[in-house]
């Protein structure tokens, strides 16, 4: 099974170069922050708080979930533009530091690997704890003025000062919590993207793969 490791940061250009990684490589793409999003969009559609920690663990255990060619499908609704919106965005930090949450979906996203024989995954714990033996392990990340203008730039209706508060917290909620926290996984390649085009940043992804293979 070949699995290459990204994680990093919100506005990292994970997502970006995941999928371009997976497009030059030949592989499948699998976004978990969109899993994790799926949950806590469940969650609030069902009218559970985000912090009630047995409820949303028994949600990601319930729920009915496909990320195929890009559309993000929850309990047969199709919510990939939903679950970028701001309520989820808000919400999905203290849903991902819910443990049960993080064992039911790390165990849907080894059983993913396994039925397409691998493929690029990213997330903030991919390289740590979910595949700690990829064949090649990514920790992207970018200074924080520069996340906050691409994901202000994602979302033209929030304000870049509201982004970067935002951004803060998610990065101070996600490398604080007790259950995989976001590091840099030991043995990863750190590249910084902040002044990086996403053509340069795979071209040394596609070269480092080449090495390890």
């Amino acid at each position: 099974m070949r699995v290459i490791a990204i994680d990093g940061p919100a506005g990292s250009g994970k997502s970006t170069v995941g999928r371009g990684l997976a497009d030059r490589l030949g592989l499948t793409y699998l976004d978990t922050g969109a899993m994790y999003r799926a949950v806590a969009f469940a969650a609030i559609r069902g009218g559970v708080d985000p912090t009630d920690s047995e409820p949303i663990g028994e949600v990601a255990r319930s729920i009915e979930l496909s990320l195929d060619g890009g559309r993000v499908v929850v309990d047969g609704s199709d919510a990939t533009i939903e679950i970028r919106g701001p309520e989820v965005s808000r919400a999905v930090s203290l849903v991902a530091a819910n443990p049960e949450v993080r064992e039911e979906l790390r165990t849907r996203q080894r059983l993913w690997a396994a039925e397409h024989g691998g493929g690029v995954i990213e997330g903030r714990d991919i390289g740590s704890v979910v595949f700690p033996d990829a064949v090649l392990k990514v920790y992207l990340t970018a200074d924080p003025a520069e996340r906050a203008r691409r994901r202000a730039d994602e979302m033209s209706e929030l304000e870049y000062e509201r982004v970067a508060a935002d951004l803060a917290r998610r990065d101070a909620l996600d490398q604080g919590r007790d259950d995989s926290p976001l590091v840099e996984p030991d043995g990863a390649v750190t590249v910084d993207t902040t002044a990086m085009t996403v053509d340069e940043v795979l071209e040394l992804l596609v070269r480092l793969v080449e090495e390890r293979s």
